[in-house]
């Protein structure tokens, strides 16, 4: 089995892609994970761009626009999701989308009305659509995720546990049946270390981190071997250490954007090691 891995676009959106793609190629990932903006030029460009550089990419997306009601929340949602299925049609489709769905407050129904909405849109294009677990979504706490993968056997997860544990002050000791049921719904990971009073630990190779780290490792390990045994030919994950905020500065004179990529490549060559010779044994 395969292990590839997509760099976050989430951070250098103000480098030019003709700079950007050609350092994502050098440092081993497959390809990127972006939010398409409005502009039709860059959705149309980057995927020609992508090409040429033989990457692949991922598209991550929330609906980002002022809503009054969740009515018109669900219109927007299936709106984008036209779009952002549309890019690189006939050039180099999307391997997948990454949907933040919805809102923490959303109703049982409301929750539906969105799982139903791309259920369509995956039908419609053949795309698959990944459900990102993930703060301020309906998707934020493995308690509330889980009655509904229960529901939908038929769901795929994108799983970033960091956002589990910040929610729950844990390391979900305690909700062991939720994470057993997001491991056996992810189709990909966003592999960021966060720990229980926060999204993103300052350095992941830290002492004091060393707990946080470990409870991530297990629950990917688990993920990966997972995926194995069900007979997938390849794993994907994205390294997904943010910017500043997510990024703590802490006073330190550091280039953000510079420590973001660092941390990421950290992450990445972590993860490369330790699957890559048990998968090609």
């Amino acid at each position: 089995m395969e292990v590839k891995f997509f760099c976050p676009r989430w951070g250098f959106e103000n480098v030019a892609w003709e700079d950007f793609l050609p350092r994502v190629k050098q440092a081993g990932y497959a390809g990127i994970e972006w939010f398409p903006q409005v502009s039709t030029a860059e959705s149309d460009e980057v995927p020609t761009l992508l090409r040429q550089q033989g990457l692949a990419h991922i598209i991550v997306m929330t609906v980002n626009r002022q809503w009054c009601d969740v009515d018109e929340y669900l219109n927007y949602l299936d709106e984008d999701l036209q779009r952002l299925l549309g890019i690189g049609a006939g050039t180099l489709p999307p391997l997948f989308l990454s949907v933040q769905p919805g809102r923490e407050y959303f109703t049982a129904g409301q929750k539906e009305a969105c799982i139903g909405i791309c259920r369509e849109a995956e039908l419609r294009t053949g795309i698959p659509i990944y459900l990102e677990t993930h703060r301020n979504k309906w998707t934020y706490a493995a308690h509330a995720t889980l009655p509904v993968l229960q529901k939908h056997p038929e769901l795929s997860l994108t799983l970033d546990i960091s956002h589990w544990y910040c929610v729950s002050e844990s390391y979900l000791e305690d909700q062991a049946e939720a994470v057993d049921a997001a491991i056996a719904h992810a189709k990909h990971v966003h592999a960021r270390v966060g720990h229980m009073e926060g999204p993103q630990v300052v350095d992941p190779a830290f002492t004091e981190y060393q707990e946080a780290l470990q409870a991530h490792l297990t629950v990917w390990d688990r993920w990966v071997n997972a995926m194995e045994k069900s007979g997938h030919a390849a794993v994907t994950f994205t390294p997904e250490f943010g910017p500043p905020p997510y990024l703590p500065m802490a006073g330190r004179p550091i280039d953000p954007q510079q420590e973001q990529w660092r941390l990421n490549l950290w992450i990445k060559n972590l993860l490369q090691t330790r699957y890559q010779p048990h998968l090609h044994e």
